[in-house]
């Protein structure tokens, strides 16, 4: 037997292997009761129940209207739903003019 028909033969049965423990996960898994709900007895905690839920019983109360009051709230000088862009009203800063470039030394022709 060559060696390549060795690894081959080694590729296929580590693919059976996997494929059998697979199908032996899925038959446990299909195998599984249903996980029955649980039932908290509220004597343990009292009147809260207990075990873990943070849910409260009354729903909290919502916010009054009007929201925070913010008395250092300042309006804002340009208005973003106006006519026209925002980019327009304010001019560019002029650009800096490009340096002129440096002059290139003269070359002398050479003599042969």
């Amino acid at each position: 037997m060559t060696p390549d028909q060795e690894l081959v033969l080694l590729i296929g049965g580590l693919h059976l292997v996997a494929l059998l423990l697979a199908c032996v996960l899925f038959w446990l898994f299909m195998r599984a009761d249903a996980a029955d709900e649980y039932e908290s007895s509220d004597e343990d905690e009292g009147e809260g129940g207990g075990g873990g839920n943070d849910r409260l019983r009354d729903p909290p109360k919502p916010p009054k209207p009007g929201g925070v009051p913010l008395p250092d709230a300042q309006q804002s000088p340009e208005r973003f739903r106006g006519p026209g862009r925002l980019a327009d009203r304010h001019p560019f800063p002029e650009r800096r003019p490009e340096p002129a470039p440096e002059p290139r030394p003269r070359r002398a022709p050479e003599r042969v």
